[in-house]
């Protein structure tokens, strides 16, 4: 490490002050280490209210509770969208550096999916708290935005992958899912606005639109998971910060099978027979094998998280991996039992929306204890 030597002061200059800066800080100078995953907490705080509005069982005061959390998710979005801001603007070059570091350029879509999930849940919950009109004209401008944002990351973070990052075999990792997976949240989160859209083609428009966004997530992602397996077959487990974004394979898995459920749902006001009837068989004949994979891949990530904790895994912003995924296979249970009638999976929905809200408590208080204590924002080791 470079060392640093002070000019000695003359005799007109009285001696700095040990410990006292020599030059003003720069703005937003605690902020400069703040990356594009901490909108992954975002993610798994909208992904609560989200879930937890639309399980098969409701409690006395689930929704009232999902309303606070919204709230929650939409306050951090803001603040996360003015710190991010102040990053870009004071520390560019740090943010560029993020865009080209392969570590952390995937977690630019992030950023998509935060604005998405906010957007849906506005839809959802929000209303009640902001009347429909605001929360229609809320969830447009967060759905435009952030699908925007995801097509663009869903080409950006690969090209430069190709052309620009210097990746090795070993580091592949479900972390490459991210910006792939931003297009398959546009095309489950889309629908909820087709019933605001005039009649005809606009619905139609929309709905095709999402089963393209769906196409576009689910082949991209067909072709990364090969290599996310492969490296765990030929080189081992991830290191132990890593593990828990293991949990991030289930994110492309839950949400295509809320996307073709959700879809489902709208199939009759948007687009004629017998293509209706037709998309809303396929919600079953996709979703169900689809959740079975899911339910074997949230096995074996537990498995491996087990181990990674028993080997001294310490508190990471990877943690929040297990939040969103997971809230995603709560809203693709719930698609299933609403299609198929099946009680199985409304208590799937419920226990896995359990395991959701044990996922955000944990991850929700380390964060904030390691933001007190001033790890979380400090330059990486």
């Amino acid at each position: 490490m470079a060392t640093i030597s002070h000019p000695r002061p003359t005799a007109h200059q009285a001696p700095q002050a040990p410990g006292t800066a020599t030059t003003p800080r720069r703005p937003f100078s605690a902020l400069r280490h703040l990356g594009p995953n901490w909108y992954a907490s975002v993610m798994g705080t909208a992904i609560i209210a989200n879930a937890g509005a639309t399980l098969p069982y409701q409690l006395p005061g689930q929704r009232v509770a999902c309303q606070a959390v919204w709230a929650l998710s939409a306050a951090l979005l803001l603040v996360l969208l003015t710190a991010r801001g102040g990053h870009w603007l004071h520390h560019r070059d740090q943010a560029r550096a993020h865009l080209l570091d392969p570590a952390m350029a995937p977690f630019y879509g992030c950023l998509s999916m935060a604005l998405l999930a906010v957007g849906g849940g506005t839809l959802i919950v929000g209303k009640d708290l902001i009347g429909m009109p605001a929360a229609i004209a809320a969830d447009t401008v967060l759905f435009t935005a952030g699908t925007a944002i995801g097509l663009a990351m869903a080409v950006t973070v690969p090209y430069l992958m190709v052309v620009r990052h210097k990746v090795e075999p070993s580091q592949a990792s479900p972390v490459w899912l991210l910006p792939l997976v931003s297009p398959m949240v546009s095309a489950a989160l889309g629908p909820l606005l087709i019933p605001h859209l005039p009649e005809g083609q606009p619905r139609e428009a929309m709905l095709l639109a999402c089963y393209a966004m769906f196409g576009v997530s689910l082949l991209a992602t067909l072709l990364m998971l090969p290599l996310v397996f492969g490296r765990l077959i030929m080189q081992g487990p991830l290191p132990l910060a890593l593990t828990p974004t293991l949990f991030l394979v289930l994110g492309p898995l839950g949400q295509s099978t809320t996307a073709v459920n959700q879809l489902a749902d709208m199939a009759p006001r948007s687009i004629g027979a017998p293509y209706a009837e037709g998309l809303g068989a396929f919600a079953v004949v996709y979703g169900v094998p689809v959740m079975g994979f899911a339910l074997l891949w949230l096995a074996l990530a537990v498995a491996m998280l087990v181990r990674a904790a028993r080997r001294g895994m310490g508190f990471a912003m990877t943690w929040w991996a297990l939040t969103f995924p997971i809230g995603t296979c709560v809203t693709g249970a719930a698609g299933l039992a609403r299609h198929t009638g099946l009680d199985a999976f409304a208590w799937l929905a419920a226990a896995l929306f359990v395991l959701l809200v044990g996922a955000w408590l944990t991850a929700a208080f380390h964060t904030l204890r390691g933001l007190a204590a001033g790890r979380l924002l400090a330059a990486p080791r």
